[in-house]
């Protein structure tokens, strides 16, 4: 949520960039944009070369035109810092700001996200140009957010990152000792003399296929070293920024699922969250969802902004169909439905040059407003300006929630085993989607964050247990909580040293189980269990474990470990912890994940038919209830419950039938009894 006194309603608009265009063509683009009732622009992304022609130099007469066209139109804004993409000059002067890629070759100038994040010119240079712009547009009293650089991601295996490595590790461990001990290094004989012995791992090194390494401790470091140094970037530009404007929040936009950095780190030093939604038009409902509800777990709850989405087509994909009419509405509301409080697009304006010249854009390169796009975008606005402030805020109530790690993304990446297959993200979203089927809330939540509030939790995949936590999963499970993991957990701390004495390791009392050995299956075989009279299927892992006090609740029927435990359940104080041996199907998921909230006291918003998503989100204004068709026919629902459309104001009584059309989206505000 941008938490800021001018901001009285969902924000609706995104990047725009007219120092891509002549001058005489920005009154007609500010004609256009109050016609799709835009009131949100981000200015400034990419235009570091036209701020800082030289090294010295300075130039913010265009950005100066800018800022001040938009706030005659009335137009708040979110102002980039624009250091995505450094100038050529800096590359020419300070080769050291050039990145190079895994496989040691060096970048030359070209691209974006192209900047060294050791580099001392890059550090010294996008903060230089974060301070200035704050100190010019500082009396602004439109500018709502301050967005910092943009999509930071990729990695550098340069000699700046090698150094600055070895400092890291030295602040981190201390001594060299204690890094061979927690890399292991005596095996290979490995071991290191000096922190000058240690290099970088990658395709010269360690590794031999991206995440395939000879040494997991050493290629785990340096994922959370990279996170950590372009984290740095982003919080030197913060400061700069914060020390001169306090009053206006802060944030850069996130990308989701984003493998190489850890956004539960990067939460820490944001005001709010923002992100760019960029799905397929086949990509799955609670694929979307589930990134929505990452987002919205950074920070605890909190309200995010939507930063970017596509008005229509994207241009990077294989195939880049357009979305159908309605889907641009659709997947909005689902934003605002999972917690966004902003419904911004990439981009305003299509460009007419490069390689995002024919993705989408609310004006089209027709230049007139009588598109289909358009049309759709001046509609979704005119009901956003319709819902003003109802939702700002609202928040979404959990009882249940599923840990999700980086740590534990990256370390199950580089295990030595014990399948190609195996992927941790893929099994997290398993349960994901026996919630949202289920129409049950459910945070995402790190292993940081507090679990007392929660009724239900389930981390799968735990392969690493990092100090402490399962002290905290003891406490939840003790104090009455329901717990579940899943095969591969347990295993490693965190530095990826197997925790001996068997196996789930420190979990082993919690879950009451010893897993001896696991199966790995390959793609075209599988075992199977019986569970309350259905038969599912068993692939990828199959656990072969004893009980230590669980109970079984289903075991495998084939191979020579047939009778063995493929489900438990143990009871560990005043709750009970359940343990899922094998892959199954999203039929077992839905069916188990269902009877354990049920157990809990944790119950469905309602049911509904397949394809049908409900949520709901509560503030001071009340409570709304969101209901989003994502099938491609209309759906009649049974209301559980007395309220307004606050899209059509038809009101409704509890038990009333309403249709739900096509791609269709309600928002009902529920009257309180």
């Amino acid at each position: 949520m941008i938490e800021n006194n001018k901001v009285h309603k969902i924000l609706y608009g995104g990047d725009y960039n007219p120092e891509q265009w002549p001058e005489d063509t920005w009154e007609e683009d500010m004609r256009l944009l109050k016609l799709a009732h835009i009131d949100v622009v981000t200015l400034n992304v990419f235009s570091w070369a036209s701020l800082q022609p030289s090294e010295d130099t300075y130039t913010f007469d265009k950005l100066d035109k800018i800022m001040e066209m938009v706030t005659k139109h009335g137009l708040n804004v979110c102002l980039a810092t624009s250091t995505a993409a450094h100038p050529a000059w800096m590359a020419r002067k300070h080769p050291d700001i050039l990145r190079t890629e895994f496989n040691g070759m060096k970048r030359k100038f070209g691209s974006r996200h192209n900047s060294c994040p050791n580099s001392p010119a890059y550090r010294k240079y996008s903060t230089a140009l974060a301070t200035k712009l704050a100190e010019r547009y500082k009396s602004y009293d439109n500018i709502v957010a301050w967005h910092i650089s943009n999509e930071y991601g990729g990695e550098c295996y340069c000699e700046n990152c090698e150094k600055a490595f070895r400092t890291w590790l030295k602040n981190k461990y201390k001594t060299i000792d204690a890094v061979n001990q927690a890399w292991d290094t005596a095996f290979w004989g490995h071991t290191f003399y000096d922190f000058d012995d240690i290099v970088l791992p990658n395709m010269l090194s360690e590794h031999f296929a991206e995440n395939r390494t000879t040494f997991q401790g050493i290629s785990l470091d340096y994922r959370r070293f990279n996170s950590e140094s372009i984290l740095d970037c982003y919080r030197l530009e913060y400061d700069a920024v914060h020390a001169i404007t306090p009053h206006i929040p802060i944030t850069t936009n996130l990308m989701g699922a984003y493998y190489p950095l850890d956004y539960q780190m990067w939460a820490k030093y944001m005001d709010f969250i923002s992100w760019d939604n960029y799905p397929a038009n086949d990509t799955v409902l609670e694929d979307i969802a589930f990134k929505h509800d990452l987002m919205r777990g950074l920070k605890q709850g909190k309200p995010f902004a939507l930063m970017e989405q596509t008005p229509s087509v994207t241009n990077w994909l294989p195939y880049n169909a357009l979305k159908r009419p309605g889907v641009m509405r659709l997947w909005s509301y689902q934003a605002v439905a999972h917690g966004a409080d902003t419904v911004m697009f990439f981009q305003m304006k299509r460009s007419i040059g490069a390689c995002e010249k024919y993705h989408g854009a609310v004006i089209d390169h027709a230049g007139h407003e009588n598109t289909r796009v358009f049309r759709e975008i001046s509609a979704l606005g005119a009901e956003l300006d319709k819902i003003g402030s109802l939702t700002l805020g609202a928040r979404t109530c959990s009882k249940a929630a599923i840990v999700f790690d980086w740590d534990n993304w990256w370390a199950t990446d580089y295990s030595a085993g014990p399948s190609v297959n195996l992927n941790y993200f893929d099994e997290v979203l398993n349960y994901y989607k026996a919630f949202n089927n289920l129409n049950i809330s459910v945070d995402l939540i790190s292993v940081e964050d507090d679990l007392s509030g929660y009724s239900f939790v389930v981390a799968p995949l735990l392969y690493m247990v990092k100090p402490g936590y399962d002290e905290k999963i003891r406490r939840f499970v003790q104090n009455g909580g329901r717990f579940l993991t899943t095969f591969f957990s347990g295993y490693v701390d965190d530095h990826d040293l197997v925790t001996i004495g068997g196996y789930p390791g420190k979990l082993r009392d919690i879950l009451g189980i010893w897993v001896e050995e696991e199966d790995a299956l390959p793609n075209d075989a599988q075992n199977s269990f019986i569970y309350q009279g259905t038969t599912y299927p068993a692939t990828l892992i199959c656990d072969l474990l004893h009980t230590e006090g669980a109970q079984s609740l289903s075991e495998y029927e084939q191979d020579f470990y047939a009778g063995m435990p493929a489900l438990t359940r143990n009871t560990f104080g005043q709750g009970v912890a359940y343990y899922v041996a094998t892959r199954s199907n999203a039929d077992f998921y839905r069916t188990l994940i269902g009877e354990i909230c049920e157990e809990a006291g944790i119950r469905p918003i309602m049911d509904t038919p397949e394809l049908i998503e409900v949520t709901k989100r509560s503030n001071a204004n009340g409570t709304f209830m969101f209901f989003l068709n994502h099938d491609a026919k209309s759906h009649d629902i049974k209301l559980p419950c007395s309220g307004t459309d606050i899209l059509t104001d038809t009101a409704y009584k509890d038990g009333d039938v309403m249709t739900l059309s096509a791609k269709g989206v309600a928002i009902i505000h529920i009257i309180e009894n």
